[in-house]
């Protein structure tokens, strides 16, 4: 008891409070960097040192890697008891449960855990055995939309039966989803298999079907505990609640302002509305900040108040005041690549920093390139997280393969790539037929498929020979385009384009729009100054010394600069932190803008952007990007004037060595301004001193209106999302849609 005590001793008073509050509903609201880790920790061996069995205390976490890091804490404080804790993440804990019960619900004790592939290889057999259009029903669509049901706690039988959403398949055009939905459940109880989402659904069957079962577990774990509470589902609390029904004695650990993960079925409700539950429910606010300097915690601070759906605290520090926050402006995102590695070279040089101190977080994946290119050029190391390089993704691989092979047909490893993709029925066992050929012939592959006819005559020879016919087309634009030229018509042409434009899933648009982002480069490539040599074979020798640098990391080399989306940067920390394209449309996403409560996950994502800095925080943003093959115009995001002015440093930078100019800067570089909003057509216009917003209750559509930023312009349409209502709005031709609950618009007569 000594150790445990010498421990709580360390605490601040708050902290030990949470520690020392063991019975009944506790909720733990934990600021960013409160240390909710280390509370969690000694609770648990608080517990244990009261002589409370660790068999009896359930410990649910988000992620492997945390439960084993507290339970390795707990067992240096409490000894080897510890290891008997019931500790894991919900799948972990409750697959353990259903390999004990699962005679129960009809599955052996062996039952398989198929993973995503699993589960998409299955759907897509279905589909095709049940003759739909394998690209309405793709297996990625049917999958999230089969785990979102199973989320929710709907079975087939329900899905089928609930008008609301057959109405919602209809209008998508895939009314067969709830027969697939319980096919698929069908074929894998027939393989005694469950999938990731299975092992919370079943065991809520469990519990539900056989209450004595339920009654055993209550009585086995008379403490529950639940980190990361706000990014429960619906499934995961029913579970955790029936647990702890009897003895009520649940403590939950969360942040509402952390949650961030709607898209994965997290309900941000089982947080905001725990207290209806538990109406006894004692709860206390961990608000001391042991993470970041005073200016950065009190940025964060400016920016959440802003959300509605909340719990009001006020996080707080006694570090330092720090740096102020600095705001970078950029007049391409080329630019903006080069201007935050400079900053970082010279943040090392200057402060005797380590690459492992700075992460670059951006909104989405795509936005990689840039940077990983700019870091390149100055030959810092990096590595990233939680998605592929941007040049070692599958779509972008495939492209530059085709790119590849039109300048080189010997180059096998390409050729066996985008043989048969898009498909064009050729398969493995005739690319096989090929190789033996060219070795019999002793010539090359591209010979062979050349004269494919006199070669290896049959039905596969037709499709090689429309392939070849293709090639040759696309080698005669090497002589008379550009690089951006002949990528832009060997990307539609190869049919490339199609197939994931075709593609509506998160996943497709995603791969789609990366596709976009290696064009953007190259028609980057072919506009920079002076450049002698715009020809796809000098781009391609470019791109080939970015690639190869991969390769030359070692594993064990960690002293990287961290690149990472944000939501894959939650519950990390870095000295210093770029959160990069602050702009609107990007962050926000212009998905995320169709209702108050989207918008607020985008803020609260933001929040976590930037709690992840200790001591510097910088933010970026461009005035132009290239978007598919042209120079879009942007706008600074709206939540850099959400920030508290008092903790900003404005700043343009230019880029100040003159190779980086002519290798980045596409665009001339503005005189150097302070303020953040771009000078561009977009947000020209200065609204009169008598501006003042009308009602825009009345709002329809037709009607003129005036806006303090992007001037005069007319309705277009009206849309309603529960209660928030949005125009789109035709300004000169720069269409915007506005929610009109935060939108300030005066209303102009016809």
């Amino acid at each position: 008891m000594s150790s445990i005590q010498n421990q709580l001793d360390t605490l601040n008073p708050t902290q030990r409070e949470a520690v020392e509050y063991t019975e009944g509903p506790l909720m733990i609201l934990a600021g960013a960097g409160s240390g909710k880790t280390r509370v969690l920790t000694y609770r648990t061996a608080y517990l244990i040192s009261k002589g409370v069995d660790p068999f009896n205390i359930l410990s649910l976490t988000f992620t492997n890697k945390a439960a084993r890091e507290m339970k390795n804490r707990i067992e240096k404080v409490m000894g080897t008891d510890a290891r008997n804790l019931w500790m894991g993440t919900f799948h972990s804990v409750f697959a353990r449960i259903l390999r004990s019960e699962a005679q129960h619900i009809g599955y052996t004790n062996d039952f398989t855990i198929y993973d995503t592939e699993d589960s998409k290889s299955l759907i897509k057999t279905i589909v095709h055995e049940q003759q739909l259009d394998d690209k309405l029903y793709k297996p990625s669509t049917v999958l999230s939309r089969i785990s979102g049901a199973k989320n929710k706690l709907i079975s087939p039988a329900e899905y089928q039966k609930n008008p609301y959403i057959t109405a919602d398949d209809e209008a998508a055009m895939r009314p067969e989803m709830g027969k697939l939905y319980q096919i698929y459940q069908q074929r894998c109880f027939k393989s005694g298999a469950m999938d990731f989402d299975d092992l919370l659904f079943n065991t809520n069957i469990l519990f539900r079907d056989h209450p004595e079962i339920l009654y055993r577990y209550q009585n086995r774990f008379k403490y529950v505990m639940v980190d990361e509470f706000q990014d429960t589902n619906l499934s995961q609390y029913a579970i955790t609640r029936k647990l702890a029904a009897k003895d009520r004695n649940i403590c939950v650990v969360g942040d509402d302002a952390q949650s961030i993960y709607a898209f994965r079925g997290a309900d941000i409700q089982n947080i905001l509305n725990f207290e209806k539950d538990y109406p006894e429910l004692k709860t206390i606010k961990l608000e001391q900040n042991y993470r970041s300097t005073n200016t950065i915690v009190q940025a964060a601070n400016s920016i959440i108040e802003k959300n509605k759906d909340q719990f009001k605290k006020e996080v707080w520090t006694q570090n330092e005041a720090g740096e102020l926050i600095e705001i970078l402006k950029a007049n391409s995102d080329n630019e903006e690549g080069m201007l935050v590695a400079n900053a970082i070279f010279e943040d090392k040089m200057n402060e005797k920093l380590q690459n492992k101190d700075f992460a670059i977080l951006y909104r989405t994946n795509y936005q990689s390139r840039a940077f990983e290119e700019a870091l390149r050029k100055k030959n810092i190391p990096y590595k990233m997280v939680g998605g592929l390089s941007f040049y070692q993704r599958k779509e972008i691989k495939d492209l530059l393969c085709y790119l590849r092979y039109i300048i080189n047909p010997t180059d096998e490893e390409a050729f066996k790539r985008i043989i048969n993709y898009p498909k064009r029925g050729i398969g493995d066992t005739t690319v096989s037929k090929l190789f033996v050929i060219t070795e019999e012939q002793g010539t090359t592959l591209w010979d062979v498929i050349s004269n494919i006819q006199s070669a290896m005559p049959g039905r596969a020879a037709s499709a090689i020979e429309e392939f070849a016919t293709q090639i040759k087309s696309f080698q005669i634009l090497l002589e008379i385009k550009d690089a951006f030229e002949v990528a832009s018509h060997v990307a539609q042409k190869s049919g490339i384009l199609k197939e994931l434009y075709d593609d509506k899933t998160p996943e497709g648009v995603n791969k789609y729009e990366n596709i976009q982002e290696l064009l953007n480069g190259i028609k980057q490539f072919v506009e920079i100054p002076d450049n002698p040599d715009k020809s796809l074979g000098a781009y391609l020798q470019e791109i080939t010394l970015v690639t190869d640098a991969d390769t030359k990391d070692k594993p064990e080399e960690e002293d990287k600069v961290t690149l990472m989306t944000i939501h894959s940067a939650k519950g990390l920390e870095f000295r210093n932190v770029y959160v990069v394209g602050m702009e609107e449309d990007l962050f926000p996403s212009q998905i995320m803008l169709s209702s108050r409560a989207d918008l607020e996950e985008e803020r609260r994502l933001f929040y976590v952007a930037i709690t992840r800095a200790e001591k510097k925080l910088s933010m970026s943003f461009a005035i132009s990007r290239f978007r598919f093959g042209r120079v879009k115009p942007c706008e600074p995001s709206r939540f850099l004037s959400e920030l508290n002015k008092n903790y900003l440093k404005i700043t343009t930078k230019q880029i100040s060595n003159s190779q980086d100019r002519q290798s980045f800067a596409t665009i001339k570089p503005n005189k150097p301004s302070t303020s953040i909003i771009p000078k561009n057509k977009t947000v020209s216009y200065v609204a009169p001193a008598d501006f003042k917003p009308s009602d825009t209750s009345v709002l329809s559509e037709g009607m003129k209106v005036e806006h303090p930023k992007f001037g005069f312009g007319k309705v277009t349409k009206m849309d309603v999302s529960g209660n928030d209502r949005k125009a789109t709005i035709d300004f000169n031709g720069d269409i915007k849609t506005l929610i009109l609950s935060f939108a300030k618009l005066r209303i102009h007569d016809n």
